[in-house]
């Protein structure tokens, strides 16, 4: 349990919340994908994010996709049918699951648990469509950094879940922040891809979202360009952040801004081209050293 009033030790309890019992995590074999996908708004990171667990999906992986950003736009990427979508309830919304996990009491009382059951939330909590298991996090409502309410309890417990103890393949649209990622699930992910457009802004968000990565040890991160129409574009995104550091290009589509106001996936309004470059970004993934 923990007592928000020991604020001394609130660190040690939140590292000790990956100790269950008796179960081990997941081997590490190379065969699963367990990826972050970030960077500035409107930079194409639920694009990619979409159209990844789609391409896995289609190679016959076993694909969970996590909506971490608040502002929840996966589903459409994915290509959810409306209907199938608002049937998802985002983790954090969960009032009664989450009091009757964590032991809170209504206003959280001073005491609730720090290890709460959550290996059952994948399979309930979420929908399936075109081969993909989607599930929503929603955002905690907080008065500053360090909330250790039953809320965040949850959903960090969630995290840990599915990339320490199940064999999914899982892609994680998350927003700029990388609220939902702790220590104790960052070394679990295997590379974070930073969505960045030609501009200086999206390359100062992504140099902010590196220094976040490496506070809590994500060791490898990587950098996608997107809406890219020409090799100058190209050459300033290797410039800025690295040729070494650059996964993958997307080259700039009208037809993904078109999928957008039709309210589908970019993968079923593609020529071919974004199927072929982000095939190309699983590949590169799939290399292990």
């Amino acid at each position: 349990m923990y007592n928000r009033r020991q604020t001394k030790d609130s660190g040690r309890a939140v590292r000790g919340v990956g100790q269950i019992g008796s179960r081990s995590p997941v081997s590490c074999d190379g065969v699963r994908m367990k990826v972050a996908v970030s960077g500035k708004g409107g930079a194409g990171k639920t694009t990619l994010a979409g159209v990844m667990a789609r391409l896995l999906a289609e190679r016959g992986k076993k694909v969970l996709a996590i909506d971490a950003d608040p502002d929840a736009n996966l589903a459409s990427a994915l290509g959810f049918p409306k209907e199938l979508a608002s049937e998802i309830v985002p983790l954090a919304d969960l009032k009664e699951l989450i009091r009757e996990r964590t032991g809170a009491s209504p206003g959280y009382g001073s005491l609730f648990r720090m290890n709460p059951k959550v290996d059952d939330i994948p399979e309930k909590y979420s929908r399936t469509y075109n081969g993909v298991r989607l599930i929503l996090m929603g955002g905690v409502q907080k008065g500053g950094a360090g909330c250790f309410c039953p809320e965040s309890v949850v959903l960090k417990r969630f995290m840990e879940e599915v990339l320490i103890y199940r064999d999914d393949d899982v892609i994680m649209d998350m927003e700029a922040g990388l609220e939902h990622l702790g220590r104790a699930t960052a070394r679990s992910v295997e590379t974070l891809i930073v969505v960045v457009e030609p501009g200086q802004r999206s390359i100062a968000t992504a140099e902010a979202v590196k220094r976040l990565a490496g506070d809590i040890g994500l060791a490898s991160v990587k950098i996608v360009g997107n809406k890219v129409q020409s090799d100058e574009d190209r050459k300033f995104i290797e410039n800025a952040c690295g040729r070494a550091e650059l996964l993958g290009i997307m080259t700039y589509d009208p037809k993904i801004v078109d999928a957008d106001k039709l309210g589908i996936s970019p993968l079923d309004n593609d020529g071919g081209r974004l199927r072929e470059e982000v095939g190309r970004i699983l590949d590169a993934l799939s290399v292990r050293s």
